[in-house]
């Protein structure tokens, strides 16, 4: 009865094991789409990763230049031998054990610094949404490539096909005398043409499947087929889009967060011609081994001392060498920002043109397959009706695919020209969110 149980059991869990694997093969098989692969490489990316722990370098380098201005504890002991006058070591007197306070209350050029590494922490979080928006075009750019690829292969090989027909078909003319050598051979090499772009192709999407593995962490096999989804629509441009555009720029942004850096450093440079004051404190537990009672009329072993340390600066040439450093670098960051924004309102109003241009050359590439297509309906029906020849059909079913790959040519050549847009001017976390 226990073996009958046992068989039974054993029986039941095969089935369940059989059947998750059936399903996870199910689910394996189905097409991965752009949107997936864009959330898996961002997830995957190590340039990504890179760029986030450099944020993150960022933020404790603030947080250091933040420490003065905390209060800082520290504890030791400072014991020594005494033979005559209790002298200072290393300006400490000699103590059983000490505790000492500091606190920057009002240090000018400490605090420039803080500010402006603030700002840096924000120039890298804009540099964490630009290597973001790299990974995106990256593998959205492969992705539609791959996909484009592997319909032009479908096409290649039926134009294959056909040229095969248009050969067999010159060859048995050329061999009762009613077509010239020649055309053999021109036959022969356009079979030869069709086959190079294949093995072309066929290597131009084994590359593109690895870039996508090495970018997606998924196996190649997942690639065999995928979505022919385009990319996500985005809405028409507003009148003032281009101006728009530029006031998204991240690399703009990125730059206006380091001259604003820039800027707290000049204050902070000035401020050093004013005083500088900290908050002290300092606790001694002193030995009665060091002779204290013997030079000091009164002598306790529990000293504290509280109060403020102020500096005073009367002659500094470093902080002008300071002053003129940090208004010279604000002036080059000037400069630079109003180049990257006239660079930027140029890529823009460029970027528009492209893609209204591609747009443009997409309809005219749909008009001339429509006039393809409905030239091979037409010699259809004439050779249906023994009024055109085979070579005539195959023919037009190899302009028929030629204008197949121009359309799926002109159609990538569009999305290329809107992701450079959308990267360009920051709507690429809008879309691929």
């Amino acid at each position: 009865m226990n073996t009958t149980k046992l068989f039974i059991t054993a029986g039941l869990a095969g089935a369940i094991m059989i059947c998750g694997a059936i399903t996870g093969r199910a689910q394996d098989s189905t097409p991965l789409t752009l949107t997936q692969a864009v959330s898996l490489a961002v997830q995957n990316s190590r340039d990504l990763a890179v760029a986030r722990v450099r944020y993150d370098i960022a933020k404790n380098q603030a947080r250091v230049f933040r420490s003065p201005f905390l209060p800082n504890v520290d504890t030791g002991s400072n014991p020594a031998y005494s033979n005559g006058f209790p002298e200072a070591i290393n300006a400490q007197p000699p103590a059983v054990f000490q505790l000492t306070y500091s606190q920057a209350i009002f240090d000018k050029p400490l605090w420039g610094q803080y500010r402006a590494q603030q700002e840096r922490v924000k120039s890298l979080e804009i540099e964490v949404m630009r290597a973001r928006d790299g990974i995106i075009v990256r593998t959205a750019t492969s992705y539609l490539e791959l996909a484009k690829g592997r319909h032009s292969l479908d096409l290649l090989r039926n134009e294959s096909a056909s040229a095969q027909k248009i050969l067999e078909f010159t060859r048995e003319r050329t061999a009762s005398g009613m077509e010239l050598p020649i055309e053999v051979t021109r036959s022969e090499l356009t079979v030869a043409k069709i086959q190079q772009h294949i093995v072309q192709l066929g290597g131009r999407i084994q590359v593109l499947t690895e870039q996508l593995h090495n970018l997606t962490g998924v196996a190649t096999d997942r690639f065999q087929e995928i979505s022919t989804e385009g990319l996500p629509e985005t809405g028409p441009p507003a009148e003032d889009g281009a101006q728009l555009a530029v006031d998204n720029s991240l690399i703009l942004k990125e730059m206006k967060f380091e001259r604003s850096a820039r800027q707290d450093v000049l204050k902070g440079a000035r401020g050093g011609y004013w005083p500088a004051v900290d908050l002290v404190g300092q606790y001694n537990l002193l030995g009665k081994f060091n002779n204290y009672q013997q030079f000091f009329s009164t002598f306790q072993r529990n000293n504290v001392e509280v109060g403020v340390l102020i500096r005073i600066p009367v002659f500094s040439p470093k902080t002008s060498a300071n002053v003129a450093l940090a208004r010279s670098q604000l002036s080059e960051t000037d400069l630079n920002l109003e180049n990257l924004r006239d660079d930027a309102t140029t890529a823009v109003k460029q970027g528009m043109i492209n893609v209204a241009d591609q747009k443009a050359g997409l309809d005219v590439a749909r008009l001339e397959l429509k006039l393809a297509q409905e030239n091979l309906a037409l010699l259809q029906t004439r050779f249906d009706q023994g009024q055109a020849t085979v070579k005539d059909l195959e023919q037009a079913r190899l302009e028929e695919g030629e204008k197949w790959l121009a359309f799926l040519d002109a159609d990538f050549t569009r999305q290329q020209a809107e992701l450079a847009l959308m990267q360009i001017t920051g709507q690429l976390s809008q879309v691929f969110k």
